[in-house]
């Protein structure tokens, strides 16, 4: 059985949540305190973690941090906090998915089994090679995309994007730490480069750029590789 960490003080949600997972075959455990929190994460070993960030005795932001310090468990934020800023703060403190209260449970239940599926199936980035996709292949060794058994030529900064993106593969990457690590801490603010150069990387990439399967935006947070 899967085992699913809700950490929650809503009672109602609690119980909803409760009563889907479980029907789904889910072995859930709740707290309601970021300390029984703590505990649980550590003594029960979850496979994946449902957070709120609101929680009575611990901001969810340090309760991400301290869960990171000894675990790389899924962790998906539920929360009231809509701003952008709140989004890339947990997405960059470990988070790696955030969910936007209030949510459609179908849409919680698919970010929950691909976030499972992830855990079941590591592919730690130094040991990746190539990645095939149906539209495209990466291969990470030899830096070269072919698509329709053609070279697909890249910038030096389209593929540092592309790179951070596949290596990752299902986890959203906030904006802030894709600007961090492609252009340096001057850039941190600058979205519309990446807004420019992942519209570059579609229009090579994707067989239709405007609705794209691969390289996913999640508005105000981040990007994502689905393969």
């Amino acid at each position: 059985m899967i085992k699913v960490l809700v950490v929650e003080d809503d009672a109602q949600l609690i119980r909803a949540l409760r009563i889907n997972l479980e029907a789904r075959k889910f072995e859930v455990e709740t707290a309601t305190d970021a300390k029984t929190a703590l505990r649980l994460a550590a003594v029960r070993k979850p496979d994946v973690i449902l957070l709120d960030l609101g929680l009575p005795d611990m901001d969810g932001i340090d309760v991400i941090k301290d869960v990171r310090e000894g675990s790389g468990v899924p962790i998906l934020v539920l929360s009231a906090r809509h701003t952008s800023q709140e989004k890339i703060r947990a997405l960059d403190a470990g988070a790696d998915d955030y969910v936007t209260k209030p949510f459609s449970m179908d849409e919680l239940l698919a970010r929950l089994r691909a976030a499972v599926r992830r855990r079941e199936v590591p592919a730690p980035a130094d040991e990746i090679s190539v990645v095939t996709t149906e539209d495209f292949t990466v291969d990470l060794v030899a830096k070269k995309v072919l698509r329709n058994d053609r070279g697909v030529r890249l910038t030096p900064t389209e593929w540092h994007l592309l790179e951070i993106l596949i290596t990752n593969p299902g986890r959203l990457i906030s904006q802030r730490k894709l600007l961090l690590d492609v252009w340096g801490p001057t850039y941190s603010e600058h979205t519309n480069y990446l807004r420019v150069y992942m519209a570059q990387l579609r229009r090579k990439l994707e067989a239709d750029p405007s609705h794209p399967r691969y390289l996913i935006t999640e508005p105000g947070m981040g990007y994502r590789f689905e393969g």
